[in-house]
């Protein structure tokens, strides 16, 4: 909530429910100073965790399958980590658009969950060939873009998966970073297309930024996609939450608590 604002500061006031994602640094802190350009209002009908909990996961999430890809009612596509943060909020959306949602996890238990938040088939990486998985399901056609915030583990099982002309969204690196490689593969693989996005970028005018949150606060108004705060820590466990993370030992959202 905005304490204060200072005398050149107009769309946000004192007593507003605000959110934001990225910006500098020093968010773990019981309040801070920011500028108000990368602040947006909390609409009612949205709680305060809720919004805690989607600002970075669910932008993401629009971006990726409103703009980088606009996903089509009827497509079939792969979400990477999709019992993750990022992939539960996506899923859903997903299945709201009218997508075929093809997930990969890494466990039995977060396959149960990926299943209960929109996934039409679920893929265990840790036991099962994706790309052979993917082939089975779509009838050895692939699909059209493969979301993969996995990174050096997935890269060239995502490319596999891909149809001709399919696009491959690389948007994170949880296993380390993709390591160099010959862009003759794409053509090789079926002329594909490659692309590295950031949530910075698509937010990075004022109207963008604000169409983006306003589009993830409606699908959670709407009851498309239910936020589940699965972890709650307080801040002084700042440290357990990354050694957490670090184990995937999480599933879905986690929010501090001051």
């Amino acid at each position: 909530m905005v304490e204060a604002v200072g005398p050149d500061v107009t769309g946000v006031g004192p007593g507003d429910r605000v959110a934001y994602a990225g910006g500098p640094p020093g968010s773990y802190a019981e309040s801070r100073l920011l500028p108000a350009a990368i602040l947006v209002k909390i609409p009612d009908g949205v709680a305060d965790q809720t919004a805690a909990a989607v600002m970075l996961k669910g932008m993401t999430a629009q971006y990726l399958i409103r703009r980088t890809h606009r996903v089509q009612p009827g497509e079939t596509v792969l979400f990477h980590a999709a019992a993750g943060g990022v992939g539960l909020i996506a899923c859903q959306w997903l299945k709201a658009l009218g997508a075929t949602v093809i997930g990969t996890v890494g466990s039995d238990e977060k396959a149960t969950v990926a299943r209960a938040h929109g996934c039409d088939h679920v893929i265990i990486s840790t036991r099962e060939d994706i790309a052979k998985r993917v082939k089975e399901i779509t009838g050895g056609a692939g699909v059209p873009v493969v979301y993969d915030s996995v990174g050096k583990d997935t890269f060239l099982t995502s490319l596999d998966c891909l149809r001709p002309l399919g696009l491959l969204v690389s948007f994170g690196n949880s296993s380390g970073k993709v390591t160099p490689f010959d862009i003759g593969i794409l053509s090789q693989k079926g002329s594909l297309y490659l692309t590295r996005p950031t949530l910075a970028t698509y937010t990075a005018t004022r109207a963008d930024l604000e169409a983006t949150a306003r589009e993830v606060f409606d699908v959670i108004r709407e009851g498309k996609v239910k936020v589940e705060i699965r972890h709650t820590y307080p801040l002084a466990d700042a440290e357990k939450v990354h050694r957490d993370l670090e184990g995937r030992r999480t599933v879905g959202s986690i929010v501090m608590i001051p």
